[in-house]
């Protein structure tokens, strides 16, 4: 009998590992996402002391390597009497990093949000709490959700590196068959590009439909079509 692992016999451990990515991809996201907006806006406030705050953590989590973050969480914090389960370090790490990044989609998309808009808003007696929400939010956003598919695509590429801290995602799955003497092309050619463009594919699309939604109620672009239509190669949507 055989002692070479077989791809039937390891779909088990796949689907353990693929449980792990998701639920750092999920959960990483979502942080991110928050942070992006916490941190994008104290990047614009008038207060010197809030900027300065938020350029330096942005700066810090973009300027620094993610693989180094996750080593600083998981094995430098302990020395100083905090520590994390490897999990929640995965989490924060990839958050704290794409984070970062986010919080500069979120600046300059209201920053790209036409002056006039704030000034009517301004003009109508409104609260900054009302013209945010009522009249700028909503136009930034549909200038966002691009960028933030592509930082959510990006986190989801960027969660192998967990196995620097033990955590056995689908990456250390596939390095734990080919350590074992399982058929490398099989694995690195075709079953894991597979299963991560699948995550992909179906991040994109989850995000296309927020799109369509959002510019649905600007009164812009023609609803779930876009959506689809946005998952075509070099496709062109029509607003």
């Amino acid at each position: 009998m055989s002692g070479v692992p077989t791809l039937q016999d390891w779909i088990p451990n796949l689907l353990r590992g693929l449980e792990l990515t998701v639920l750092l991809t999920v959960l990483g996201s979502i942080l991110m996402l928050l942070l992006s907006v916490v941190l994008g806006l104290a990047a614009r406030s008038q207060r010197r002391w809030l900027r300065g705050s938020a350029r330096t953590v942005i700066e810090f989590f973009r300027g620094t390597s993610l693989l180094v973050q996750l080593f600083w969480l998981f094995y430098a914090l302990p020395q100083l009497g905090i520590r994390f389960e490897p999990l929640l370090v995965g989490v924060l790490a990839l958050g704290l990093n794409y984070g970062a990044y986010g919080s500069e989609v979120v600046r300059g998309s209201l920053n790209a949000v036409p002056a006039a808009q704030w000034e009517a808003a301004t003009a109508l007696n409104m609260s900054p709490w009302q013209r945010m929400r009522r009249v700028i939010w909503p136009q930034a956003v549909v200038l966002m959700l691009p960028p933030f598919n592509n930082l959510l695509i990006q986190l989801l590429k960027g969660t192998p590196l967990v196995i620097a801290i033990s955590l056995v995602d689908l990456f250390a799955v596939g390095e734990a068959f080919r350590t074992g003497g399982g058929n490398v092309y099989l694995m690195y050619l075709v079953v894991l590009p597979a299963i991560y463009l699948a995550l992909a594919y179906t991040m994109t699309f989850g995000m296309n439909l927020l799109e369509a939604a959002a510019k649905a109620r600007l009164g812009q672009g023609r609803g779930l079509r876009d959506a689809f239509a946005n998952l075509r190669p070099g496709a062109v949507v029509k607003t």
